[in-house]
């Protein structure tokens, strides 16, 4: 395996709110039915429809007029890593530490000139 295509390492998942960059510790999912809106631990896996929130945003969160929040009683807890995520880290620091990996570049058209990662390629039209 090269160093290109090491594993997948999930990265911590992050508050949706804009501009926090705080870890998510709980999932926001809107009941449009019930007007509800449900803040309860952080989901297993991100779902298109619900938000990610760090703990001070999941206790602050408030509700347009009319719709009633259920919040999730205790506290928030920031999900441990499984054996699968260090097993993935693990593999992905072991493939960048190995010195004879080198990254393999892209092929070069010929008649084209490389500088860093943008290419110079010829005027088609020239002859």
């Amino acid at each position: 395996m090269d160093a290109l295509s090491s594993p997948i390492v999930r990265s911590v998942r992050r508050c949706s709110r804009t501009g926090c960059a705080n870890p998510a510790v709980a999932t926001l999912t809107y009941a449009y039915a019930d007007s509800t809106a449900v803040v309860g631990p952080l989901a297993t896996y991100s779902e298109p429809h619900s938000y990610d929130l760090c703990e001070e945003h999941a206790l602050r969160l408030t509700a347009p007029r009319g719709w009633e929040v259920v919040r999730h009683q205790g506290e928030f807890a920031a999900p441990e890593p499984s054996v699968d995520d260090l097993t993935a880290l693990a593999e992905a620091v072991r493939e960048a530490g190995r010195a004879d990996v080198s990254p393999k570049l892209p092929d070069v058209p010929a008649g084209s000139q490389r500088r860093g990662h943008l290419r110079v390629l010829p005027d088609p039209y020239e002859d």
